[in-house]
């Protein structure tokens, strides 16, 4: 049974959490605030979920999920995720997170920050231009019409690989936009941004996207 680190039980995080127990997954899930005060989260999730710190779902996931705001990066345990891929679903707030001059200058992206901030991980980006509620709401089978794709970026192969399966499990098509130096295309206020798209049409607005904004 694969066991899923969720670093961070917000919006996105619950809603990956859900859909990824219905799938048949081990969950172990965190917040800022303590596995108690995630008590009857878990108690819904039913016996495949389970609350904890942030250092014990890192360490108990075969892959991990990290659903923090930017600010708070630097505070996801580092050697707990040693190797293993982590799926990282952040976008750039300033009003929320303050000013990153190096993001405002095109020079990094938000997936690229984590990466250099865990570097024995490999790092994907995932699920970050889909409203949280989408998640386990817009999925369908391979092969429906129409149906949704999300994009990922990673430096690693086999990272991007598994969030292509993950997606798939979870009702949707995959568009991958390279390394993690591309993975701006897919961030906040470009074109693909909380759109509902198929691949044709996410890869278009992907195209299309402006650097900085």
């Amino acid at each position: 049974m694969t066991t899923i680190g969720i670093i961070g039980a917000g919006h996105i995080g619950s809603q990956i959490a859900r859909k990824a127990v219905e799938l048949g997954y081990e969950v172990v899930i965190s917040n800022s605030r303590g596995p108690e005060t995630l008590t009857d989260f878990v108690a819904e999730l039913g016996p495949r979920a389970k609350a904890a710190t942030a250092a014990e779902a890192a360490a108990a996931g075969d892959f991990a999920v990290v659903t923090v705001p930017l600010k708070s990066i630097r505070d996801v345990p580092v050697q707990p995720l040693e190797g293993k891929i982590v799926i990282d679903t952040n976008n750039y707030y300033w009003e929320r997170d303050g000013r990153f001059p190096e993001l405002d200058s095109g020079q990094e992206t938000t997936s690229g920050l984590l990466q250099k901030h865990l570097p024995t991980s490999k790092v994907a980006k995932g699920f970050n231009h889909i409203m949280a509620r989408e998640i386990t709401t817009d999925g369908t089978p391979a092969g429906t019409e129409g149906r949704r794709a999300l994009a990922t970026a990673s430096d690693y192969p086999e990272a991007a690989e598994l969030v292509t399966r993950f997606y798939d499990e979870f009702g949707f098509d995959t568009v991958n936009v390279g390394p993690l130096s591309e993975s701006w295309r897919v961030e906040r206020d470009r074109p693909a941004y909380v759109v509902r798209q198929t691949a044709a049409e996410l890869t278009e607005s992907l195209d299309r996207a402006p650097r900085t904004i």
